[in-house]
This record gives structure tokens, sequence and C-alpha cells, in this order.
């Protein structure tokens, strides 16, 4: 029996600091070494043939974190789409990101810039990278575009629908996840792809994220491919549509 894949993972990259304390290392050291599991999973993506995979680098609650660590958090990032983005290129990975652009630095923002149009043809997967996002703030931005498009008189309030409104959320190019995979042990989405989550499957990995092996990673895809995603229906009504 073939293995039911998902056409979008999202996935909280969880515990790289606690990695790194419980080896006596820096933090800074735990969120170099995710980098590399990173790389990993979306070598396993292409090889698996799952369209798109969000990662969620950096999220708008983590600026209360120190400000060394934050900054170093910005410059890791910059630095692996100065290393990475040919390879990624050559590979055949579309690359987009995710998020509130405005507090990003100048530099950081061209280089995004840059690499979503040196990508923009590539179709083998789509790697969204999710960097200062809110959940919170990705409903509120779109209640704002619909009140202003209200009060223009560009739309009506009747005409108003779950799916117009999950046009203006940022991630609105992309299919809802159909899973989710958070590492660490921590059993909660934490403000992350709040209306887009509603029904996804939720896998909760023990494994900090430096840890998240191409075997780790088979064991979240065995745990999708056994649920029965039912969106409402009965288990019956299923099987039912098999056979229609």
């Amino acid at each position: 029996m073939n293995q039911k894949l998902p056409q979008h993972v999202a996935i909280i990259m969880d515990g790289n600091g606690r990695w790194a304390e419980s080896r006596g290392l820096s933090r800074s050291e735990g969120h170099r070494a995710g980098v590399g599991v990173v790389k990993d999973v979306v070598r396993l993506c292409l090889e698996k043939g799952i369209p798109v995979v969000s990662l969620w680098a950096f999220g708008s609650d983590n600026w209360s974190r120190p400000a060394a660590e934050v900054a170093f958090l910005m410059e890791l990032f910059l630095h692996a789409l100065d290393s990475d983005v040919d390879e990624l290129y050559q590979n055949g990975v579309r690359l987009c990101f995710t998020g509130d652009r405005s507090q990003l630095s100048l530099t950081l923002s061209e280089q995004m810039r840059l690499a979503e149009q040196l990508t923009q043809d590539n179709d083998r997967l789509l790697l969204n990278v999710v960097i200062n996002y809110g959940g919170k703030w990705d409903i509120m931005q779109a209640v704002k575009k619909l009140a202003g498009q209200i009060a223009t008189g560009e739309t009506l309030l009747d005409d108003i629908d779950e799916p117009m409104f999950a046009q203006l959320l940022s991630a609105s190019h992309l299919p809802d996840p159909d899973l989710f995979i958070r590492t660490s042990g921590e059993q909660r989405i934490s403000n992350f792809f709040l209306w887009q989550l509603a029904y996804t499957e939720l896998y909760f990995s023990e494994v900090y994220w430096p840890d998240f092996t191409h075997t780790e990673f088979e064991k979240a895809l065995a745990f999708f491919s056994a649920r029965e995603r039912r969106y409402g229906q009965t288990s019956q009504q299923i099987r039912e549509q098999k056979y229609v």
C-alpha cells in the first residue's frame, strides 16, 4: 500500500537553544546546528515529492528574546540566504517568505526579494520561510484590508465569506497545511497559522530540532498516512466516497 503523503507540511523548528544548553554549548550553536536539519528536510521533501513545506524561522513574539540572540538569528538567516540560495535554485526549489517584513533590515529584505525573484519559476518544491509572523497579526492585517474595502465600497458586507477572507491572509498563495510538526515535546501551535491549521493533522515530536533526523521525519509522515481525514464527515461517508 502506497504511503499517503501531505501536500503541505508546516513545521515549528523548536528546541535549538535547549539542545545546545543540554550539551554545554551556547544557544547560538543550537541555532547553527538547526540550519543543517533544514537542508535535510528540504532534501527529503524533494525525494518524496512533497510539493510545499513551510518552516517557521522567526515568530513576531521572538523579538522579546535577548537582543544578542535575535541579532545572531538575523545574521544566520542572512548568511543562509547568501550561501544556500544557488543550491536551492539548482534543485528546483522556489523560495517565498511569509510574514511582516517592515521590522526586518533593508539588507535582509532585499536578499529575500532577490531569492524570490531568482527562484520564482522553479516548481519541484515550494519552500515557504515564515519570518516575523504571528497568526493573530495575520488575521488582524486581513481584517484591516477587509475594513478598508468595505469603507470604499469595493466589498459589500453580504459578499464576505470564508474563501474570500482567506484570500486576504498572508499565505493565501499556499494550500492549507495537511501536516503540522512541532519538535521539542511542546504541544501547542503558539500563534502559528491560526486560520490555516483548522483541519491540519498535528504531530508533536519529543526530539529537539537539531536531532530531527530523516528517521524522525519518516515517523511524522507515517503518522499522517495513518490518519483518516474526515472534515466533519463520518468514517462511513469517507469509505463510501472511495468507491464512488
